[in-house]
């Protein structure tokens, strides 16, 4: 797989991690090297931290990675960031068209995808333009429905997700 960006690099250990239990970062970065992703242990820490995730004590006793299921923390910074940043919504079958100041779309982007909006499948950031692909239609309206709300209060909306 060569160079892997860090965005593509934490998807795959968050997929490795939602379908397997490893107990160590060994095991992790060896299901990495199988996927094609070599990694350093402090790369792969930092992706731990930067992803959530933590080790936790299983069933069985054994201490496991897992992943938060929502970082509410990066939610509340989204709705934060949609009331500074977000200009404008346009919805176009699946895709949402995000406009932001100049410069600030990548970082818009990036809050986005850690945000955690159910329905988001990834995002793609230019200097002011983001645009968002949704899972289907009605998701893509459930995300703009969401976003809106965050623009003109700046806050989470109770119970969303």
């Amino acid at each position: 797989m060569g160079d892997v960006s860090r965005a593509g690099r934490q998807a795959t250990l968050r997929q490795l991690l939602g379908e397997a239990r490893y107990t160590s970062q060994s095991e992790l970065s060896e299901a990495l090297a199988q996927q094609g992703i070599v990694v350093s242990q402090s790369t792969l820490s930092k992706d731990l931290v930067a992803l959530g995730a933590s080790r936790r004590r299983a069933a069985d006793g054994s201490l496991v990675y897992v992943l938060q299921p929502h970082d509410h923390a990066a939610a509340e910074r989204l709705a934060r960031l949609c009331g500074e940043l977000l200009q404008s919504l346009h919805v176009a079958q699946n895709q949402i068209v995000l406009r932001t100041p100049p410069g600030a779309a990548q970082y818009f982007g990036s809050a986005l995808d850690r945000g955690a909006i159910d329905g988001v499948v990834g995002t793609i950031a230019g200097d002011d333009t983001v645009l968002v692909i949704a899972r289907d239609v009605e998701a893509a309206e459930h995300v703009a429905s969401e976003l809106s709300f965050m623009t003109k209060t700046g806050q989470l909306r109770e119970g969303a997700s």
